[in-house]
């Protein structure tokens, strides 16, 4: 089964909302095999969409702390420079 372009368009939110709901019904069964085996691939397609949300958010979460690190390591070095920091106190 291929990702279209309605998948492509889910929110996060709404790809896991339609998860849950795939596996209730996965679970609640009284479905018949080649239902249950299509709601499966559903399910499997929807936890990749949510998996590259994740992903994406743990890259600009990354990127963010990155750019705060070194934000933090110039602030540092200028104090440094001012007689500010550590190395001017010893």
């Amino acid at each position: 089964m291929t990702e279209t372009d309605t998948d492509a368009a889910l929110s996060y939110e709404q790809a896991r909302d339609e998860l849950i709901d795939v596996v209730r019904r996965l679970e609640n069964g009284g479905i018949t095999l080649e239902e249950s085996l299509a709601l499966w691939e559903r399910g499997e397609e929807l936890a990749r969409i949510c998996e590259r949300w994740l992903q994406g958010a743990r890259e600009r979460l990354d990127a963010a702390l990155a750019g705060e690190d070194a934000e933090a390591v110039r602030a540092g070095a200028a104090s440094e420079a001012d007689g500010e920091g550590p190395a001017a106190a010893g």
